[in-house]
């Protein structure tokens, strides 16, 4: 059975792809900082209650590992909505750290794993953020264009020992992270959460959110044999962005 280790995989983005992951015949490990939320996820998955930014605790989870055939790079925060301006430096840090040293740390433990076995694929959760940019956004914007240089570098040292590395560009998610974005965003610019909600999908061509199984569909292929030459690439999940700051 193959296995795959996704971080942040308890609830949202992660627990979809744990959940597809799972559906495809693979064995799922999950890191989490939320322990209630591990404890919700199905009994046959193993849980670890670890902080992505703790390189001794993920040290030791991948010490544990014998094999690691997938790895979704999963953790992030939202971080503050803000002008640069009101940007607290300790907000900055932490969301640039959760984010881009949360995976910078996931694969530097999985990178021998997958080595020694002469495959394997790393799939990392950037955004669409890390593509356009946005207003009021400077730290996640930054740590997810960060994470797509990451990853094409990632592909570039791995390739040659068969291991794939591709980056995940999902927009405006369903969910309770999202929720809390719209809150801060119609703060901010003074609008209702409804209108900053409608503004988002009016900004693609599909008018409308993706749901954390659009995320989780590609994250399973990205891991597949059937993307075996697929590598390097960033891939966006979004209904495709016409606009990023529509304003509505």
């Amino acid at each position: 059975m193959k296995r795959v280790l996704i971080t942040a995989g308890a609830s949202g983005i992660g627990r979809a792809m744990g959940e597809g992951f799972a559906a495809a015949g693979l064995e799922v490990w999950v890191t989490d900082v939320d322990g209630a939320a591990l404890a919700a996820c199905p009994d046959d998955w193993r849980g670890f209650q670890v902080d992505a930014t703790d390189e001794s605790a993920m040290a030791a989870v991948f010490a544990q590992m014998d094999r690691l055939d997938v790895l979704c790079a999963n953790a992030g925060i939202a971080g503050p909505t803000a002008p640069v301006e009101d940007v607290a430096l300790e907000d900055w840090r932490r969301c640039v750290s959760i984010n881009l040293e949360g995976a910078f740390l996931a694969a530097k433990y999985a990178a021998p794993v997958m080595k020694a076995a002469g495959a394997g694929a790393i799939v990392l959760t950037s955004s669409t953020a890390g593509l356009y940019g946005y207003p009021n956004r400077a730290p996640y914007a930054a740590a997810k264009w960060a994470m797509i240089g990451l990853m094409k570098t990632l592909a570039m040292e791995l390739g040659p020992f068969g291991v794939r590395v591709n980056a995940i560009c999902p927009g405006s998610v369903e969910g309770a992270r999202m929720e809390g974005v719209l809150a801060r965003e119609a703060a901010v610019k003074g609008m209702t959460r409804d209108q900053v909600y409608a503004g988002y999908a009016a900004g693609t061509s599909m008018r409308s959110f993706v749901q954390p199984r659009d995320i989780a569909d590609m994250a399973v292929f990205l891991g597949s044999d059937q993307a075996r030459m697929v590598s390097g690439q960033v891939i966006a999940v979004d209904g495709h962005t016409e606009n990023p700051d529509p304003k509505v």
